[in-house]
């Protein structure tokens, strides 16, 4: 069986490629972005399993949720023929359980059109609006794109900090000098 990664990759395409034609890739990411915090627990798509519900009940239940957590214009709740389709679409195939996958995969195809990519920094301790920055700019010159940031308190890391900006890491962190030193003494 496949994993979810591999089965979202055509339906992120397709989804994306409808909304870049549609100039909606910001609503749409929105609407996928709540789609993945509905369904990550899994008791949403529990629910759809249930054999006493059909694809229309199904449907409506899945846009009832979109339009209390989006609002009833986005594009999941009915406020879009192309977004009622894809969830039909999804519904036929037994498919709802990958949403946050095709989620995360948008973003990745988005962020590759918008030459951004996300970064995030887990520090120690809190960073300055101009540690940040500092991160931020080194990155993108390293990278070449433009670096969004967003930062995480791990106090377990003793002092540094790790970043993560798609399969780069950079492991700054005190946690890794001392492991390292572990190992160095160990051998």
């Amino acid at each position: 069986m496949a994993d979810n990664n591999t089965v979202a990759r055509p339906y992120a395409q397709a989804v994306f490629d409808v909304a870049r034609e549609n100039d909606a890739l910001d609503e749409l990411s929105a609407s996928l972005a709540a789609a993945r915090d509905l369904l990550v627990d899994g008791q949403v798509v529990t629910f759809l399993g249930q054999p006493s519900l059909n694809d229309d009940q199904r449907l409506e239940f899945l846009q009832g949720l979109f339009a209390e957590a989006v609002g009833k214009d986005s594009v999941f709740a009915g406020g879009s023929r192309h977004g009622t389709n894809f969830l039909k679409l999804l519904l036929e195939n037994g498919r709802v359980a990958v949403l946050p996958e095709i989620s995360q995969q948008f973003e990745a195809l988005k962020a590759k059109v918008e030459n951004s990519i996300d970064a995030v920094i887990t520090a120690a301790a809190p960073l300055s609006e101009s540690q940040e920055n500092a991160i931020a700019s080194a990155l993108a010159a390293k990278l070449g794109r433009d670096v969004r940031i967003t930062t995480r308190i791990d106090e377990n890391l003793i002092g540094g900090a790790v970043v993560r900006a798609g399969d780069v890491v950079i492991d700054g962190s005190l946690r890794a000098r001392l492991d390292g030193l572990a190992n160095a003494l160990t051998k």
